[in-house]
C-alpha cells in the first residue's frame, strides 16, 4: 500500500465524499434501510415502555386489594353474615377500606349471561364485599378473620386473577426489548455490507487514492459520512412515522376509556429515550461503518 508524500492532506470535500457511494435519486439505499429500521424500533421501544407502564400500574391497583364472598343459599343468614364480616372487616388491623357490593352491580354484572333472570329476587346471588389493604395489610390475617366468622366465607385476590394477565404483559415488555436489541444489531450488519459492497464498487478508485496518498483513515471518513447523513436522513424519516404512529395509537386506547389498556402510557422520561434512539442509530451506523472499511482495507487493499 503506498504511503502519503510528506507535507501532503489530499482534499476531499463533501461532493467527491458523496460520490463513494452509489445514490439512486438522490437518497441512497441506506436512507431507506434506517428509515424503516428507526420506524420499527421506536414502535418496539414504545410497546416496551407502555406496557412496563401498565404491568407496574396493574401491580400497583391490584396490590392489597381483595374480595369477601359470603356464598350462602339463605338470604336471611346470608344478609346476617355479611354485616357480621363487614363489622369484622372494619376492626381488622391493615384494612382501610370494606364496602358492601350494591346487589344491583351483581345483577349487572350477571345480566349478560342470565338476562333478565339476574334480577331475580330468589336468584341466590352472594354477598360480596370490596376490601383495600395499606401497604403493610396482611390478606391472610383477613381470611384468619373470616373463617372465624363462618367457613363458607370466602377470600379471593384480585392479584392472583391478574397473574396470567400481568405475566402475559411482562413477557410483552421483555419482548419488545429484544426486538429493539435485533434492530440494533441488523442495522449494524446492514451498514456493514453496504460498505464493504460501497468498497468492492469503487476498489480501482480507492486503489488510485491510496497513490495520491490518502490513508485508511481518510477513506474510511468518506464512506463514514456518506453513511451517516443517509442514517440521519433515514432516521428523521423514520422515528417522525413511528412518533405519528405512537401518538395516534395512544389516542385510540385513551378513547377506548379501558382501565387496563389506559395504562399503556408514556411519560416524559419515556419519550426522551424514544428521541435518543434516532441519534443512537447513527452513531451506530457510523461506528460499524468505520469498523467494516478500515478492517477490509486492510486485508484487501
Amino acid at each position: 500500500m503506498a504511503r502519503p508524500r510528506p507535507g501532503f492532506r489530499p482534499r476531499h470535500d463533501g461532493a467527491r465524499a458523496r460520490r463513494v457511494l452509489d445514490e439512486a435519486g438522490g437518497f441512497g439505499a441506506m436512507t431507506w434501510v434506517m428509515a424503516i429500521m428507526l420506524f420499527l424500533t421506536i414502535l418496539s421501544a414504545a410497546l416496551g415502555l407502555g406496557t412496563g407502564h401498565a404491568t407496574r400500574s396493574l401491580d400497583r391497583q391490584l396490590s392489597g386489594r381483595l374480595t369477601v364472598q359470603i356464598v350462602v343459599g339463605d338470604p336471611v343468614r346470608r344478609d346476617a353474615l355479611a354485616a357480621q364480616a363487614l363489622a369484622t372487616l372494619r376492626r381488622v388491623p391493615g384494612v382501610v377500606h370494606a364496602v358492601p357490593v350494591p346487589r344491583a352491580e351483581l345483577e349487572r354484572l350477571l345480566a349478560p349471561w342470565l338476562g333478565g333472570d339476574a334480577a331475580d329476587p330468589a336468584l341466590p346471588v352472594p354477598a360480596m364485599i370490596d376490601v383495600d389493604l395499606a401497604g403493610d395489610g396482611d390478606a391472610a390475617r383477613v381470611a384468619a378473620a373470616m373463617a372465624a366468622v363462618d367457613p363458607a366465607i370466602r377470600v379471593d385476590r384480585h392479584e392472583a386473577w391478574m397473574s396470567p394477565v400481568s405475566g402475559f404483559m411482562t413477557t410483552m415488555t421483555f419482548l419488545a426489548a429484544a426486538l429493539v436489541l435485533l434492530m440494533a444489531v441488523a442495522t449494524g450488519a446492514v451498514v456493514l455490507l453496504a460498505a464493504r459492497a460501497g468498497l468492492e464498487t469503487h476498489r480501482e478508485t480507492i486503489s488510485v487514492m491510496h497513490m495520491l496518498g490518502s490513508t485508511d483513515v481518510q477513506v474510511a471518513r468518506l464512506f463514514q459520512r456518506r453513511i451517516a447523513l443517509d442514517a440521519a436522513i433515514g432516521g428523521a424519516i423514520g422515528a417522525v412515522a413511528a412518533f405519528a404512529v405512537v401518538l395516534f395509537l395512544g389516542l385510540r386506547l385513551q378513547a377506548l376509556g379501558s382501565e387496563l389498556l389506559g395504562g399503556v402510557t408514556l411519560g416524559a422520561g419515556d419519550w426522551i429515550l424514544l428521541a435518543l434512539l434516532p441519534p443512537f442509530f447513527v452513531l451506530l451506523a457510523m461506528l460499524a461503518a468505520r469498523a467494516a472499511v478500515l478492517g477490509t482495507l486492510k486485508r484487501v487493499l
